[in-house]
């Protein structure tokens, strides 16, 4: 089968799929399984992240989808010579990856015998259903109810693991830095399942703007920074161009030092087989005297004296 991947996270079930083999080109995002970079890629982006502040992101991101544009080149010209069975996009977040729009104007005008399925996951089980639905798309439905039912086995006893804990943390999981954005879709779901209580959720939902005060008034006991499509070594540079306000360092998670950045690309934002090892990492950071300490690939504690407060 001839497919193109247009999302880093099919691009990961596909390739977990046994389907490696038949992708034919992928995303300028899509860095996992290990060497899958030598690809061809078919898209790239209008914005140029590594060097802008989170400020600046924003900005730019809202100014382009504003305006009706997107902020990403998908290579039609590729696209037609590739003349792929099938396409694998979504319709869930402009800023996710090509528009939904973009993808199926371009199939009806140069390579309209190509099959697109879209992707909309919301919640953990919907994740899920999408490794079910291409696996039945691509004649791997055995493959596929291997993986699930893999991936629920960890997600049921790491629920177990945590069910009877009696003192639980209050947790911020922070989706971008500037403005803040509050977790939505699966990720409150990650922190209940690992023995915390989400604050400011919106599960199953899209994550939203909020203010610094409203994180001030959830008084989180644990801040983890997850900004979407962030490594590790993102979060710790970008932390250099951000300003909290003053009032957020009397806050339990600063004065207390519970401050994390955890590898948001890998484990949070991609809706693909790894958010259950999330959930996993997050047991870790809220309950390491039962799971044991994170590793450092996994989760960084933040020194409160890397946080930059505006006086």
């Amino acid at each position: 089968m001839r497919i193109v991947s247009l999302l880093p996270s099919a691009t990961e079930i596909l390739c977990a799929l046994g389907l490696r083999d038949d992708l034919l080109a992928i995303t300028h995002e899509c860095d996992f399984p290990p060497g899958i970079q030598n690809l061809p890629k078919i898209t790239s982006s209008r914005i140029s992240h590594e060097f802008m502040s989170s400020l600046e992101i924003d900005h730019s991101v809202r100014q382009q989808l504003d305006g009706h544009g997107t902020i990403y080149n998908l290579d039609t010209e590729t696209l037609s010579k590739l003349k792929p069975d099938l396409i694998v996009t979504q319709e869930l977040c402009e800023v996710c990856a090509v528009s939904f729009n973009i993808v199926s104007r371009a199939v009806r005008l140069f390579t309209s015998e190509s099959q697109i399925v879209s992707l909309e996951p919301n919640t953990i089980e919907d994740v899920f259903s999408t490794i079910k639905t291409l696996g039945e798309m691509t004649g791997r439905s055995a493959r596929a109810s291997i993986i699930i039912a893999e991936l629920n086995e960890k997600l049921t006893n790491l629920k177990q693991k945590t069910r009877n804990i009696s003192r639980k943390p209050n947790v911020m999981m922070l989706e971008w830095l500037e403005p803040p954005f509050a977790p939505g879709h699966w990720v409150p779901e990650q922190v209940l399942a690992a023995g915390g209580i989400p604050l400011l959720a919106n599960e199953g939902q899209p994550s939203k703007t909020i203010g610094y005060n409203d994180i001030f008034d959830a008084d989180p006991d644990i801040l983890v920074l997850i900004p979407c499509g962030y490594y590790i070594e993102d979060i710790l540079r970008q932390l250099r161009n951000v300003w909290f306000p003053g009032y957020l360092d009397s806050i339990k998670a600063i004065r207390n030092g519970n401050i994390w950045a955890l590898d948001a690309t890998s484990y949070f934002s991609r809706p693909g087989p790894r958010i259950i090892t999330g959930a996993e990492i997050l047991a870790k950071v809220f309950h390491p005297e039962i799971f044991g300490s994170p590793s450092a690939s996994e989760a960084v504690c933040i020194s409160p004296n890397l946080i930059q407060f505006q006086r």
